[in-house]
């Protein structure tokens, strides 16, 4: 196979979610075989694309659901992408979406005011409001946010990266992605 072609398997939990949505749960090409080979995934789809041996030919799987059922982690990692995914992209102050490289977190109540850095008191600012809010506590400056920041749940997460799809999606990929769009009638 040449070094620029790539066949990603999304992959499936056992119930035949995927593992993630944002980023999507995707597996390289040779990580699907091995595991398609150690009999830990079912493939449910296959590319028209074969790959050769010298004792065998296999279509590559595009789609593969895992045996065993991975549970979600509980409680998500404190992370500026996931601030950003729970709050959707979305100063908390203007209520604007920004794509990820154009947004900071805020701190409610400031570190120089004894404010932590946890999910109760960060939330995702542009870079406008960070600085019109500065140091000041909300009140002080009118400024509170749309959504009081809280710890979400890796469901929540998940449900929320659901609204953000990636560039692109295999056409076999479709019946097990539900993106925030109206299906055809």
């Amino acid at each position: 196979m040449g070094s620029g072609e790539s066949f990603p398997a999304l992959v499936l939990n056992a119930d035949f979610r995927p593992l993630s949505y944002f980023p999507l749960s995707l597996w390289a090409w040779q990580d699907t075989i091995k595991a398609v080979f150690l009999d830990r995934v079912n493939v449910i789809s296959q590319y028209d694309r074969v790959i050769h041996s010298p004792s065998f030919s296999m279509k590559l799987p595009s789609v593969i659901a895992l045996k065993e059922y991975v549970t979600m982690d509980r409680r998500p990692a404190f992370t500026r992408f996931n601030v950003f995914l729970r709050d959707r992209f979305q100063c908390q102050y203007c209520g604007e979406g920004y794509p990820s490289e154009d947004l900071t977190f805020d701190h409610v109540v400031p570190r120089s005011r004894g404010g932590r850095t946890t999910w109760q008191n960060v939330v995702t600012a542009c870079q406008t409001c960070n600085l019109r809010k500065g140091n000041r506590m909300p009140r002080d400056c009118h400024m509170l946010p749309l959504e009081p920041p809280d710890m979400p749940s890796t469901y929540r997460l998940q449900e929320n990266g659901r609204a953000f799809p990636p560039n692109y999606l295999h056409d076999s990929w479709n019946d097990f992605l539900y993106w925030d769009s109206e299906l055809e009638s």
